[in-house]
């Protein structure tokens, strides 16, 4: 069996969760020795598609058994980019269009295999299955940490806190920017960035109104950034709405206290007080991050780290190899 992982304009996926979920893929599937391709010239069997037109999905139809990957929902586009309102209806029939067509649908959570069962005209399974954690490649490193410090010269006795996403509104930042804002005595840093023009006029406004103790370090990668969610006291993640949250598996396998906003994609996968801290508002998030600051979370960090084993690559890979030959017997 041999797969085609296909997406267009990669280029553009890459500082995003959905171009770390598409590389995952990849590891996953090498982790259970199941063959791939990116090449749509190369022999394949069957296409995993991360992103693509209804056109591209209805071509590779006429021959392939055809996986599509519910990374969106029109739920977690909105509050994105600027003029998301204008195009959110366009949207909408796009996920109609590729999700309505596909013979097997894979989807990171089950909050979001009910979103794609609800909302879009869909006569293929869908099956939830998390985009994955490399467990390895978030253990603590000196070396990294050290990268990371020296980076943004930053102390080991100092606090810090970390966010990680694009530039979105509902990502959360504007409310990131605010809990800084409470607290002078500690370092906050925002990982991410967006293109000036895409970026709402709310979100380029807070920005530029950040306090001193706040530092927007762009997109950041590789040991720099795995050094950052391991030097961190707390990540801080007030996503309004997450189909999972790439982010909070890498924070949790960095066995670093995560702070998130109390929304229905975590409800039946990660606990309050058990796995992480989850609020409400930005007067919780402040207390919330204080306590972490002033507390002893083994347990919890602990009980985390359990979360993300069982999202281990090796265990997607068996996962993807699963509906892999699911898809195939339905296409026959």
């Amino acid at each position: 069996m041999k797969v085609l992982l296909y997406s267009q304009k990669q280029g553009m996926l890459k500082k995003s969760g959905i171009g770390r979920a598409f590389y995952h893929q990849k590891k996953a599937l090498e982790s259970v020795g199941v063959e791939y391709t990116l090449d749509p010239n190369d022999t394949f069997d069957l296409v995993h598609i991360n992103m693509a037109s209804s056109g591209v999905i209805k071509k590779f139809k006429k021959k392939y058994p055809v996986i599509v990957h519910g990374h969106s929902t029109v739920q977690d586009f909105r509050r994105s980019f600027a003029f998301w309102r204008f195009i959110a209806p366009f949207f909408y029939k796009h996920l109609q269009n590729t999700y309505g067509i596909a013979d097997l649908i894979i989807t990171p959570t089950r909050y979001s295999k009910f979103l794609i069962e609800s909302m879009y005209v869909v006569k293929s399974p869908v099956v939830a299955l998390s985009n994955g954690i490399d467990l390895d490649a978030y253990q603590y490193d000196q070396v990294k940490v050290d990268q990371f410090y020296q980076r943004f010269n930053l102390k080991k006795e100092d606090k810090i806190v970390i966010g990680v996403g694009l530039l979105f509104e509902r990502k959360g930042i504007h409310d990131f920017i605010e809990v800084a804002r409470t607290m002078p005595d500690t370092t906050f840093i925002w990982f991410g960035t967006l293109p000036s023009y895409m970026t709402t006029h709310f979100i380029k406004k807070a920005i530029k109104r950040k306090p001193k103790n706040m530092i927007m370090a762009g997109y950041v990668e590789g040991d720099v950034m795995k050094g950052a969610f391991s030097a961190a006291n707390c990540v801080f993640f007030p996503s309004y709405e997450e189909t999972e949250g790439i982010v909070v598996l890498e924070a949790l396998a960095s066995k670093t206290p995560v702070v998130l906003r109390d929304i229905p994609v975590y409800y039946d996968w990660l606990f309050d007080k058990k796995h992480v801290l989850k609020g409400h508002n930005n007067y919780e998030f402040k207390n919330l991050i204080e306590l972490i600051m002033s507390n002893d979370h083994q347990e919890m960090i602990e009980n985390g780290y359990k979360i993300v084993k069982d999202r281990s690559l090796d265990k997607i890979g068996l996962g993807l190899k699963k509906a892999y030959e699911e898809v195939i017997k339905i296409k026959r």
